[in-house]
């Protein structure tokens, strides 16, 4: 018996990390014929002790996040995935992503990009990636590496490959 995932989540962020997790899901949503669920969570800590100084942050974080997941979701799209869907949520990445947006829109796989935080900033704020195998219900996919497979078709892993 096989195992297949039919609602995937990836979490992105900017980060190039987070670039080879959205790479990688592709190939396994179309292997899978899954649904991909694109998420960026605008962490409003990170921001409210500034936001009274400059009001538009909210908005150009917002605008930000749109523009990513709308040029990922295009891109995903074109290699093949049928069903995307983008979210732009609000509050601390750590429990959005395991908890609630999992569970809401029954996430049979996380994939998130491992940190790139120092081990000084993960002890004090400790990393997204860590906290989100620790809690997910589903499983959870970290992606260390850029994808290395050279047989690929753009960038993408083949039913050959392994993701």
């Amino acid at each position: 018996m096989a195992l297949v995932y039919k609602q995937i989540l990836v979490a992105v962020d900017g980060s190039k990390e987070a670039e080879w997790a959205f790479r990688k899901s592709v190939g396994i949503a179309v292997r899978n014929n899954a649904t991909l669920n694109l998420v960026n969570v605008i962490d409003t800590r990170s921001f409210s002790a500034i936001e009274p100084y400059d009001p538009s942050l909210a908005d150009r974080a917002q605008k930000f996040a749109e523009e990513m997941l709308n040029n990922y979701k295009e891109e995903a799209m074109s290699a093949g995935v049928k069903n995307v869907n983008v979210l732009v949520e609000y509050g601390s990445p750590k429990s959005m992503i395991s908890w609630d947006i999992s569970r809401r829109i029954h996430a049979d796989l996380i994939i998130c990009g491992a940190t790139g935080m120092n081990a000084v900033e993960r002890f004090l704020i400790g990393s997204i990636s860590e906290h989100i195998v620790r809690s997910a219900k589903c499983d959870v996919l970290v992606v260390r590496t850029e994808q290395a497979q050279d047989d690929a078709p753009s960038g993408y892993y083949t039913s050959e490959g392994s993701g």
